[in-house]
């Protein structure tokens, strides 16, 4: 490739080779390389969820509820925070409406999906 250089006002003509690289990728491994399928059940634990129910994202432990049964919210209204890893998620309220049940407590072990409030 014949490429045109200007240096402090020089101009230079420059025959340039380019080598492709050969690049080589480490194979990818599943599972620690081994092949099995894994058919016990499982052991995680939800309860059923009705449709008005705020669910848990994710596994952690419930760090404060900020509403009461009873209480009146608006859609986007932090309901409740969980602590998963030292770190805090906060937990919307999906729809304006009532808080009608309250299923977990500061403290509570929590599984994702499972039910932690209801709305109506």
């Amino acid at each position: 490739m014949k490429l045109k250089v200007t240096v402090n006002g020089v101009a230079y003509s420059v025959d340039v080779e380019v080598e492709e690289e050969q690049r080589t990728l480490a194979p990818i491994v599943f599972g620690g390389g081994t092949a099995s399928l894994h058919s016990e059940p499982s052991n995680a634990k939800v309860s059923g969820t009705s449709l008005n129910a705020v669910t848990a994202p994710l596994a952690g432990s419930v760090f404060k509820v900020l509403v009461a049964e009873g209480d009146t919210i608006e859609a986007g209204q932090v309901l409740l925070i969980l602590e998963a890893m030292k770190m805090e998620t906060e937990i919307t309220a999906p729809n304006a409406g009532t808080v009608t049940a309250i299923h977990v407590e500061p403290g509570d072990p929590v599984q994702g999906g499972q039910p932690l409030i209801e709305i109506a």
